[in-house]
């Protein structure tokens, strides 16, 4: 393709770039979830809440209690994020280094897209079920760990032994 003189144009990481976006916005969102949560309970730090800082009466001999629904509200929205962020940047970090040594398009957008369904999965049917114990949360968690595996080996793979032999 040829550009006129004095045009730059460069799509580096194109798929990366796509997906961007979608998983920016889910961050977002579970970000802003624990900050409402947070900001209900008057609780800022930590994920226990006492039941004086929930209703906002002054702490006596029995409003010091734990907040067991409030306490367990904002540990779901806490591990919710979390897993996000602990997960994510690793997964699309080892799928941009795989983009970088020419994986093919198609199997980046698949692979992109399912991962998105496994984070999505773990915590709106998984996390935020009943008990915590949906469906996604077992399907989102394996189905992570076996991406993660699965694109590190796929860009090992395209990087090839002369990328450990070239020392």
């Amino acid at each position: 393709m040829s550009l006129p003189v004095g045009t730059f144009s460069l799509s580096f990481l194109p798929v990366a770039g796509t997906f961007a976006p979608a998983f920016a916005a889910y961050f977002v969102l579970l970000n802003l979830r624990v900050s409402l949560v947070r900001q209900s309970a008057n609780t800022y730090i930590g994920d226990e809440v006492q039941q004086n800082a929930a209703s906002g009466s002054k702490p006596g001999p029995d409003t010091t209690k734990p907040d067991l629904d409030q306490s367990k509200t904002l540990l779901i929205a806490s591990r919710s994020h979390g897993n996000f962020v602990e997960n994510v940047p690793f997964a699309l970090l080892v799928a941009s280094v795989a983009e970088a040594n020419g994986a093919g398009r198609g199997t980046l957008i698949g692979a992109h897209a399912l991962l998105f369904f496994f984070r999505v999965a773990h915590v709106e049917y998984g996390i935020r079920a009943k008990d915590s114990l949906g469906w996604g949360r077992p399907v989102g968690y394996f189905g992570t760990l076996i991406w993660i595996a699965s694109m590190s080996a796929y860009a090992a793979w395209l990087a090839g032994p002369r990328s450990i032999l070239a020392f």
